[in-house]
């Protein structure tokens, strides 16, 4: 693999980072410590710091020695951790009960932290780079709060790119979509309002229990029947609270679910048609039934151009061979997707390996970052800004 060497010497100090970073963990909008850590290194580097946008988040920007483009791009890494424990016993596990970074976001915070400090000793670039630590990923959109703190009218990016570790992928291999990488993903709740009863005497109630059994079957033919075949979307009910006793037909029920689609039109579509099936089969059955939803993250959509790019550039350093291109998207969702749909770019997937056994996937209690490919994605960072910025001969 075509690591640069350069960025090869930074191996043992990205794992360094990324360790430290692993054992303090900190939630959405608490990113204090690994703000500070960012900031330091980045003016350590030399690169001019801009703290505050979204709370937590970082910016630095760094020019390069071109004759003066005038163009500028956006490398942005996710800081934030989960509200879960960790299973782990090496070392750096995390040292604060309930959170752990079982996401990889510390690997993709040292990579960038690694790929800004080649870029600042080498600047072999014609433009300008903003290197975007963002905080709050996980469910609280801290993209989205970066951008309404004017993140792209403070610095005007043409373009915008991201990348996610993924351990399904091997490691030394490179995942580029040209065109959907994520979905949207929306969440809902539903009370179901009926009359309790004595469970011998269910002839004297309505029974929010079987009109939410209804609901839960009918709901997928939203997909099966509803949408194009050739569509992706997804609608699952995870949670169902009813009742307090055997022999007591309750009052109510309780359901919360997620909807997920990769076009807005089959967004709107979908959430028409719940909305219209969730009444109509309460009220058929008696009873009564409140549908909220509560917006989600957009979904992720490269541009092509601009994946192709990333293509190219991937292809320097782990070898056009290694280059997973149009793989299929998956439904889960990111919050990258704000930043896309202000500005082109593309997401890629950074092979990561399983290297602690098929059972380690991302959000697992016993997961942790490859260290392996901390140099793989330092140098597709590099690779990125001189395959865009080249500086002229």
């Amino acid at each position: 693999m075509p690591i640069n060497n350069r960025i090869a010497a930074f191996q043992d100090d990205m794992t360094a980072w990324r360790r430290d970073i692993h054992a303090h963990p900190e939630l959405g909008f608490e990113e204090k410590r690994t703000s500070d850590i960012v900031a330091a290194k980045l003016a350590e580097f030399g690169i001019a710091v801009h703290r505050g946008l979204g709370g937590t988040g970082v910016v630095g920007t760094l020019k390069g020695l071109g004759t003066g483009s005038g163009r500028a791009i956006g490398l942005r890494a996710d800081m934030d951790a989960l509200p879960m424990p960790e299973a782990n016993d090496f070392d750096h596990a995390s040292r604060h009960a309930g959170k752990m970074h079982a996401c990889g976001h510390d690997g993709h915070t040292a990579m960038l932290l690694g790929a800004a400090r080649y870029l600042a000793e080498t600047r072999n670039f014609d433009g300008t780079v903003h290197f975007i630590f963002q905080p709050a990923e996980e469910g609280l959109g801290g993209a989205k709060r970066m951008i309404d703190d004017g993140l792209f009218r403070q610095f005007d990016c043409e373009q915008v790119y991201g990348l996610h570790n993924w351990p399904e992928l091997p490691a030394g291999q490179i995942a580029v979509h040209p065109g959907p990488v994520m979905a949207a993903a929306n969440q809902f709740e539903i009370h179901v309002t009926g009359h309790g009863a004595h469970a011998a005497m269910p002839h004297r109630g309505i029974d929010p229990v079987l009109v939410s059994a209804h609901i839960i079957t009918a709901a997928q033919s939203l997909v099966s029947r509803g949408t194009n075949p050739a569509d992706s979307a997804v609608v699952s009910i995870t949670v169902v609270e009813a009742g307090t006793a055997a022999n007591v037909i309750p009052d109510g029920a309780r359901m919360l679910g997620t909807m997920r689609t990769f076009t807005e039109e089959n967004h709107r579509r979908i959430q028409e048609q719940f909305a219209r099936l969730v009444s109509s089969i309460a009220e058929g059955l008696g009873a009564k039934a409140e549908l909220r939803f509560r917006p989600g993250y957009p979904a992720t959509v490269n541009s092509e151009p601009e994946a192709r790019v990333a293509a190219a550039a991937a292809a320097r350093v782990v070898g056009e061979e290694n280059v997973v291109w149009a793989p299929a998207p998956t439904m889960a969702a990111e919050d990258f997707g704000y930043m896309l749909k202000e500005r082109p770019g593309a997401y890629i997937w950074l092979g990561h390996g399983g290297h602690s056994g098929p059972s380690c996937r991302l959000h697992n209690p016993h997961y942790d970052f490859n260290d392996a490919i901390l140099t793989t994605g330092a140098g597709y960072w590099a690779s990125l800004v001189e395959t865009i910025l080249p500086r002229s001969a």
